[in-house]
């Protein structure tokens, strides 16, 4: 069992599409448990991770969509990658790109 002390320092993560197979073919869970420590980027999240950048365009972070340069995950949030190739409006209009 968790304690409450260790849940808080945690963040759950998902990977959509290309990188949900990913997930699958490192053989981690989802989703994936992951202790941080303070605040991390989106970069430094996929800098532990080992995932490229190219591979993600945008983060999901308790259901609001960041650009994956803005994306700032704090400790209990729930994280979802996503890969590039959403049409260009939805882009815009789910937050991936701002204007």
């Amino acid at each position: 069992m968790v304690s409450t002390e260790e849940a808080v320092k945690t963040i759950e993560i998902r990977g959509f599409l290309h990188l949900a197979s990913l997930f699958k073919e490192r053989g981690w869970i989802s989703p994936l448990t992951l202790s941080i420590d303070g605040d991390v980027s989106g970069k430094q999240l996929l800098d532990m991770l080992e995932i490229s950048e190219n591979q993600v365009e945008a983060v999901f972070i308790n259901g609001k969509a960041y650009p994956l340069a803005s994306a700032r995950i704090k400790s209990g949030d729930r994280v979802a990658l996503v890969p590039p190739g959403t049409p260009g409006p939805y882009r815009v209009f789910l937050g991936f790109v701002e204007i």
